[in-house]
């Protein structure tokens, strides 16, 4: 069940202009707001943005920075704001924690990375309390809350899911590993991309070839963590679609209504599909799928 316009769209294999224009209009920040809140004790802040003023409750996805990331470079990576705008969602991309505050930030994944994994921070609580704390500030559908991320954004998208799947609808990790004990507690869609030239976290999983963390670790592979979802959600179906050099997985007919999909590039590395030459989306700038674009026709099809 490959849905058309996905396909069509990952028939571009080259950045388009409109890619272009999201990541320039991204930047415009005029709805954009930084908000802080605090945490167990310690002062936690996210970047919010909202389309133009609704008393209707609208869907939410949250977009989590990579390791050494901020928010502003996780809204300037996917340009989801953009989306956002025209299809009427509300964004969030909250800041993980490190010893600047603003800068060189990591998420508790599990087995990475840096000052939140040494500290043992509990990332999903804030996470929640994020979602909390935007819902009490503008309307959210809370059938329809989604979360995406990148590298170790990735990483803690999958443990979110994993510790809070009752509340989610669905999740799309972008060049990240599941690594921990996954106990979701509800079927959950998942959609997923990973390129198989990627150096940082493996596509066949075990030690990175390239690293910036200095913990030791070992990744899971990606099609092990695809397999896990499929078998949890209990899915009857599956389709296989290959556009240029994308291939999608799809497998659909699973409990509660949910879809688990897998989007590998062959040959891609350790970026945010659909990235432009020079922008933070990632080392590898051309791909023949938008990220963005993809997961959002996903998220749009699931409620919880």
């Amino acid at each position: 069940m490959i849905a058309p316009a996905r396909a069509a769209l990952a028939r571009t294999i080259y950045p388009s202009l409109f890619t272009l224009l999201l990541a320039l209009g991204s930047t415009a920040g005029a709805s954009e707001v930084e908000r802080t809140l605090v945490f167990q004790g310690e002062a936690r802040s996210y970047l919010l943005h909202v389309p133009d003023s609704s008393a209707t409750a609208r869907p939410l996805v949250m977009v989590l920075h990579g390791g050494g990331g901020n928010a502003r470079n996780a809204e300037r990576m996917s340009g989801m704001s953009t989306i956002a705008d025209r299809e009427n969602f509300v964004v969030v991309y909250p800041n993980g924690s490190g010893r600047l505050r603003r800068a060189l930030l990591t998420w508790n994944a599990g087995n990475c990375c840096g000052t939140a994994l040494d500290e043992q921070v509990d990332d999903v609580g804030f996470l929640n309390a994020v979602l909390d704390d935007v819902a009490r500030r503008t309307p959210i559908d809370s059938h329809r809350l989604y979360v995406t991320g990148m590298s170790n954004g990735g990483m803690m998208t999958y443990r979110l899911g994993c510790e809070s799947a009752a509340r989610l609808a669905a999740i799309a990790p972008v060049a990240g590993a599941m690594n921990v004990d996954c106990r979701p507690a509800a079927a959950l869609s998942v959609i997923a991309f990973h390129g198989t030239a990627d150096q940082h976290v493996l596509y066949d999983g075990g030690t990175p070839g390239k690293s910036i963390d200095r913990h030791p670790r070992v990744d899971t592979p990606v099609r092990q963590t695809i397999t896990f979802w499929q078998q949890f959600d209990r899915c009857q179906a599956h389709a296989t679609d290959t556009v240029v050099e994308v291939t999608t997985d799809d497998w659909h007919n699973c409990h509660a209504g949910t879809e688990v999909e897998l989007n590998t590039l062959e040959g891609f590395g350790h970026a945010w599909p659909g990235g432009q030459k020079g922008s933070p989306r990632g080392d590898d700038p051309t791909a023949s799928i938008d990220a963005s674009e993809a997961m959002w026709q996903f998220f749009s099809r699931h409620n919880r």
